[in-house]
């Protein structure tokens, strides 16, 4: 499996984010899979499960594009939760 937080495979979307002021735009696993792991588990704990199925569709779709959609609608998920979108 290729590392996911270098995966350049394209969302099925761009998520534009609100964060501390500016604006973040996450249209890559990469991208998704870098947001969502370098904040602190803390940070997450409300949205745990969430978290963990958004993480393994991302992981997943690294390794094969196919899984790009489910990957998408697992981050959708966890943002609209969280309130980021």
């Amino acid at each position: 499996m290729s590392d996911p937080s270098n995966s350049e495979t394209p969302l099925r979307t761009t998520f534009k984010i609100k964060l501390n002021g500016d604006t973040l735009a996450i249209a890559t696993v990469g991208q998704a899979y870098q947001f969502l792991t370098n904040f602190k588990s803390v940070e997450w704990m409300e949205f745990r499960s969430l978290h963990e199925d958004a993480v393994a569709a991302l992981e997943g779709a690294a390794g094969n594009a196919m899984l790009a959609v489910q990957a998408t609608n697992a981050v959708r998920a966890l943002f609209v939760s969280a309130k980021l979108l």
